[in-house]
């Protein structure tokens, strides 16, 4: 039975597309596309860039049609729900340091964290970041210029992968596409570059600015290059294509796409709400038999004067208007419930964090975020494993020594929110059931279980060299009756 690789390669047989085309075509496609919109929308959203930035204030005019004015309030309340929830996810699940557990041996273990340290740490956190805003954040692998191994961050909407299997676990090729900047004389101009990344190197084509032809731009280059002890140079290709996904879900789906309807409607109503309230005077004039003045001149004397005139039996009447705001507020109150819904997150303003709530009432607060939290793990824990590949290849080529085979797990530390008092009985009542060290993992003011173990050896120890030497626990040595010498 055929596979769907198998019918792939009979068609391109048929019908043979170059890279350079395949590219082409891949990214004209990819900038059309749904996805990429949502990426961008993700972004903007995530930088409080709402679509309510776009409203205008409108009337019907003459035969019906819409028209624009400008002399009516035209308030653009932003709501920064996505930042919150985004921030909010990457805080309660990246902003802890991890932990590295393997099953190798210690010099591996030391290994891994000179390329596993603080500044992963944050590259981490904002690969969560650019994940749950754009469905997929990518990072690039590469040899800095000091020949150490590296890592970066590359914008998703540059990124159009080309996957083997239609799960999307394993890629076949990479395209990149970026706009860099050139001065022509003194005219600023842009031009597109295309990458084509395989496991047979990289391709480039640039983008000709007079005919918009793109054009090899140099040969095949290797992924990177290498000397020699005797200083020749050595063009290298990994066995794999040097770029790993990190996906917010399986279906790469950004928060954005389930939230950005809820997010508009809450913006548009309280904007509109802002609206009749600056628009819309406490009462409305009724001038009878004004006469011919104009109706703006009647306005200006009522407001400088106190007065108007009147003809025949003409006079001034007012009539109250009441804004009833009690189905906006129930409106609104019911969309913030379902962005936090939908949003899987932790609406901070709800009261029941001000009832001291127990252990239980708080995890079932996070629920929904440990959810999500839930799946950011499972799929980061998968592009950790592809990234320790080229990790364990790079310390193969600086030692000679293969530690792939041993297992290496990234342990995302939570910033979970306790009920402190109750923990710490908890905790109390668990001295001589389980162990201490079990015990000072799970105790709020613990951050590392193994330096909290050495500082009390180190106390312990102190406090028995001050006893053996004569002092006590107040820090000075007792004294003698009659401030004589022991004899």
């Amino acid at each position: 039975m055929s596979t769907t690789q198998d019918i792939i390669r009979m068609l391109s047989e048929n019908a043979p597309l170059t890279n350079k085309e395949i590219a082409i075509q891949e990214v004209s496609e990819f900038k059309n596309s749904i996805k990429r919109t949502n990426m961008i929308l993700g972004q903007a959203y995530y930088e409080n860039k709402n679509q309510i930035l776009d409203k205008v204030r409108t009337v019907i005019g003459e035969g019906g049609v819409r028209t624009e004015i400008n002399n009516l309030a035209n308030n653009k309340l932003i709501h920064g729900f996505l930042k919150k929830l985004v921030d909010q996810k990457t805080g309660y699940l990246l902003s802890k340091p991890f932990s590295l557990q393997t099953d190798g041996p210690d010099d591996y273990h030391e290994r891994l964290t000179t390329y596993f340290d603080k500044k992963f740490q944050r590259t981490l956190k904002n690969l969560g970041k650019n994940a749950i805003n754009k469905g997929i954040a990518w990072l690039q692998v590469y040899y800095s210029e000091e020949g150490l191994l590296s890592f970066k961050i590359i914008p998703s909407e540059e990124i159009v992968p080309l996957w083997k299997d239609n799960a999307h676990t394993e890629l076949d090729a990479i395209i990149r596409f970026y706009e860099i900047v050139y001065y022509e004389g003194k005219k600023k101009n842009k031009v597109e570059v295309i990458e084509y990344w395989d496991t047979k190197g990289v391709l480039r084509f640039t983008q000709d600015p007079k005919t918009n032809q793109y054009l090899e731009f140099g040969e095949l280059e290797s992924h990177f290059r290498y000397v020699d002890k005797e200083k020749n140079d050595h063009p290298y290709n990994w066995d794999r294509v040097p770029f790993i996904p990190w996906k917010y879900n399986d279906e790469e789906q950004p928060l954005i796409a389930m939230i950005k309807s809820l997010v508009d409607d809450y913006d548009k109503r309280l904007s509109e709400n802002a609206d009749n309230i600056e628009d819309m005077p406490s009462s409305i004039l009724v001038l009878k038999n004004y006469g011919d003045g104009k109706l703006e001149d009647a306005r200006r004397n009522i407001a400088q004067l106190r007065m108007v005139r009147t003809e025949g039996d003409g006079g001034l009447d007012t009539i109250s208007i009441d804004i009833d705001t009690t189905a906006l507020i129930n409106h609104i109150s019911e969309v913030r419930k379902s962005i936090y819904e939908f949003g899987r997150g932790v609406d901070t303003q709800t009261d029941k964090f001000g009832n001291n709530p127990s252990g239980i009432g708080l995890r079932s607060l996070y629920q929904d975020l440990d959810l999500d939290a839930n799946t950011i793990e499972t799929e980061f824990q998968d592009s950790f494993e592809q990234l320790l590949w080229f990790v364990d290849e790079d310390i193969s080529a600086q030692t000679g020594v293969d530690y792939s085979e041993y297992e290496v797990t990234l342990i995302l530390n939570r910033d979970i929110l306790i009920n402190e008092t109750e923990a710490i009985t908890n905790v109390k009542n668990s001295v001589g059931l389980i162990s201490d060290e079990t015990n000072r993992a799970n105790h709020p003011w613990v951050t590392d279980p193994l330096e909290e173990e050495r500082r009390i050896e180190k106390e312990q120890k102190t406090a028995m060299e001050q006893f053996a030497s004569g002092q006590f626990a107040f820090g000075q040595q007792q004294e003698q009756p009659g401030g004589g010498e022991d004899e």
